[in-house]
């Protein structure tokens, strides 16, 4: 048998498999690494960069670098999490963020990674944009100020439920998420409450209606364990992924 490929993740051997990210391998050895536009279901993507590390002294995205034996990589430094840090900041400060009204406040993937890297402020200047939340849908509300441009829900609606409702239009400030219908409205898609799109959002941008604010506070998925240790929204039940 072929001897078992290795790398080194702050230290610690990390076996993988041919065709592994970084990313892959660690998560199956239950190493945590910091993402947001990551999902295993999903062609990695590479957008939001939360997922930096330093391997072999270059900084790459851990969801798209190819594992390679003998590498050294650095996921936990005060270099690397200062990093996610300033990206965090630039994230939140983007959109409109308002976490302690926000439904999804303690199931959110992105309030989740900001407190593990310990994001306790913006820094930046917030910008304020004008966003819209379209309500046209029967079942389904989505909050584009909340949108962090991750991609998943393209992402889900192409790859799974075969639909391409939404996509993402323009470039650097000006890229924001867009429905794929006659007026540009969701209620005017073919979306469904059950399509796998609707599930994966990390934050609080697609939201079922009817039943928001379901879990109190204190029992919501990331109150009950750090991010860390549940890993995504999307690979827990429907409660926590809206709740």
């Amino acid at each position: 048998m072929p001897e078992q490929q290795t790398f080194k993740l702050d230290s610690k051997t990390i076996p993988f498999r041919d065709g592994d990210t970084i990313m892959d391998a660690a998560l199956r050895a239950g190493e945590y690494i910091p993402h947001l536009c990551h999902n295993p279901e999903f062609t990695p993507h590479g957008s939001c960069r939360v997922c930096v590390v330093s391997a072999n002294g270059r900084h790459v995205s851990a969801c798209t670098q190819q594992a390679m034996n003998d590498m050294e990589v650095d996921n936990r430094s005060d270099a690397i999490m200062d990093k996610r840090r300033n990206l965090l900041q630039m994230l939140f400060v983007e959109g409109n963020h308002v976490c302690p009204g926000c439904e999804k406040s303690g199931a959110c993937q992105l309030q989740a990674v900001a407190y593990y890297t310990n994001m306790l402020s913006p820094h930046y200047t917030h910008f304020f944009p004008k966003r819209s939340v379209d309500a046209s849908h029967a079942d389904i509300a989505i909050d584009f100020n909340r949108c962090i441009l991750c991609e998943l829900c393209v992402r889900a609606s192409r790859d799974v439920d075969r639909k391409n409702i939404f996509s993402i239009s323009g470039r650097g400030i000006k890229a924001r998420l867009v429905i794929n219908s006659d007026t540009g409205k969701l209620g005017d898609s073919d979306l469904t409450a059950t399509d796998k799109a609707v599930h994966v959002c990390p934050v609080g941008a697609i939201l079922p209606k009817h039943r928001g604010y379901d879990k109190p506070i204190g029992e919501r998925l990331y109150d009950r364990q750090p991010v860390s240790q549940v890993g995504d929204v999307a690979a827990h039940d429907e409660d926590d992924n809206h709740g």
